[in-house]
């Protein structure tokens, strides 16, 4: 079965939305045509001319990259730089990029739960919740009819609570309207006031699905009208947000664990600050630049804190609370190409799918 571009994007976005990334952040779709399709796919970290190269060489019309090639807008396409070569070539090649970044930073099974499986943590969760991505939906429904209204909801999505499934809230009580000559009631007579037993549904659902809920809510429901409000929430959806947090299953000495991490993570070096001389056991996570996550790592009781980007004085933030660990960008982020392939497998096994062999990593060790 073939397969097209947006097919492929439409996966990748279900399960990690552009909703969900930061607001300086650019994934997407960056160059390509996304009814064209697929030959085959290309997953890496970054997307450079050496990489587009690759792809050409075996055939891959598609490159799924974590770091967007593009973050901010292009005045020019002269090839005056690494950038806008990678992307003429891109262009010139029919070869699409699409960039899936801080989105899947953010989602329960993305880039920190591969680094915490690497570490090999148990009990892990998201470190930073982010807020305002719920909503509650209110609706009404004949009585009779309020379980079928109500499982189109659960199956646009709505009703999920962490490990909780079908999540709702029903009362009874009594609608009222009065249907003009224009209307065509299901129930109720034109120009007479009508009074309708009714179940009020309420039903959490998140923000990014609003648009799908309310469809099937329409579908489903018999009004011609159909009465519904949608609320904002302040919430914290704890599936999604910034950093992971985990546990060793046995604790274990510093110094051992820092050859663990070392081992585990395929690291050249490993920057951080002084040892406590007390054991490890709960663990912070956050791939590429996540020192701004050092406060919650401490709240929780964080023993260690594994991140990368960190500058000269932000070490001495650790303050002797915690031991804080920079990796590297690309090293801790690396493996994020194998979490692409695996979920791209899941889905399109008949797709040639491949990992790059090209090291993008611009910072080299002596």
């Amino acid at each position: 079965m073939d397969y097209t571009i947006r097919e492929i994007v439409s996966y990748l976005e279900i399960i990690a939305p552009p909703s969900f990334q930061e607001s300086y952040d650019n994934a997407q779709l960056i160059t390509g045509n996304p009814n064209d399709r697929v030959t085959g796919i290309l997953c890496t970290l970054d997307t450079t001319e050496e990489v587009v190269e690759e792809a050409i060489s075996l055939g891959c019309n598609l490159i799924v990259s974590h770091h967007p090639i593009v973050f901010k807008g292009l005045k020019s396409l002269t090839g005056k730089n690494y950038v806008e070569r990678t992307v003429i070539k891109a262009i010139k090649k029919d070869i699409a990029i699409y960039a899936i970044h801080t989105n899947l930073d953010h989602v329960a099974h993305g880039v920190n739960k591969k680094i915490c499986d690497k570490l090999e943590l148990t009990n892990t969760r998201i470190l930073q919740p982010k807020k305002e991505l719920l909503s509650k939906l209110t609706t009404f429904a004949p009585l009779e009819v309020a379980e079928e209204v109500l499982q189109a909801l659960f199956t646009a999505g709505a009703g999920l609570i962490g490990e909780y499934s079908g999540c709702s809230f029903l009362s009874q009580g009594t609608g009222t309207y009065t249907p003009s000559e224009k209307s065509n009631p299901q129930k109720g007579t034109k120009g007479l006031p009508h009074k309708e037993p009714e179940t009020r549904i309420e039903v959490l659902l998140p923000k990014h699905l609003e648009r799908k809920v309310l469809e099937s809510l329409k579908e489903a429901h018999p009004y011609e009208e159909v009465a519904y409000f949608i609320q904002q929430l302040e919430n914290e959806n704890q599936e999604v947000g910034a950093g992971m947090i985990g546990e060793l299953m046995q604790p274990m000495e510093e110094k051992a664990f820092l050859i663990h991490l070392k081992s585990k993570m395929n690291l050249q070096i490993i920057k951080h600050t002084s040892l406590l001389e007390k054991s490890i056991k709960t663990v912070a996570v956050c791939g590429g630049a996540g020192i701004f996550l050092l406060s919650e790592a401490k709240k929780i009781g964080a023993d260690i804190f594994i991140t990368s980007d960190i500058k000269y004085h932000e070490f001495f933030d650790a303050d002797n609370q915690l031991i804080i660990c920079d990796i590297g960008h690309y090293e801790s982020e690396i493996y994020t190409k194998e979490l692409l392939l695996d979920l791209l497998s899941q889905k399109f096994s008949n797709i040639a799918l491949y990992l790059t062999k090209v090291v993008t990593n611009p910072i080299t060790y002596i």
